[in-house]
């Protein structure tokens, strides 16, 4: 990595997020508040659930909608030791948080489920004028 000073190209150390002492919960704000950041020009994404709980008490770190309606799922893991000290494949945890969403049987289930609540945590961020958080989302 390098850092530009005036014309000049700086190379500096690389950092990992544990170095600076941050938490998995830290990285899940950040992406939570700014998910631009993860996407491209031609792509957007909705977040519409934080720490969503399923059936086996796992819960997702960010669920997300994207500009073509799909489901996003981001599970946040810190660093390599994040992922290598886990008791199962981090793939298996992708999976089935992945199988939970698939019990949702229409888009009501989701709002109702995962962003009506996470509407109500966030509310200070949501015009709800007079409106509950599911009424608003089905208004949308």
């Amino acid at each position: 990595m390098y850092v530009l000073n005036g014309r000049k190209a700086e190379k500096i150390e690389a950092v990992t997020f544990a170095d600076l002492r941050m938490q998995e919960s830290d990285i899940e704000e950040i992406l939570r508040s700014s998910i631009d950041m993860i996407c491209d020009d031609e792509e957007s994404m909705l977040i519409v659930g934080q720490q969503v709980k399923n059936e086996k008490n796992g819960r997702s770190d960010l669920t997300a909608i994207d500009n073509n309606g799909n489901i996003v799922l981001i599970e946040i893991k810190r660093d390599r030791k994040d992922i290598e000290g886990r008791k199962e494949a981090f793939e298996f945890q992708a999976i089935r948080y992945a199988a939970s969403y698939a019990t949702l049987e229409s888009t009501e289930d989701l709002v109702k489920k995962v962003y009506a609540p996470y509407i109500e945590k966030y509310r200070s961020e949501f015009e709800l004028g007079v409106l509950t958080s599911y009424e608003l989302e089905s208004e949308s």
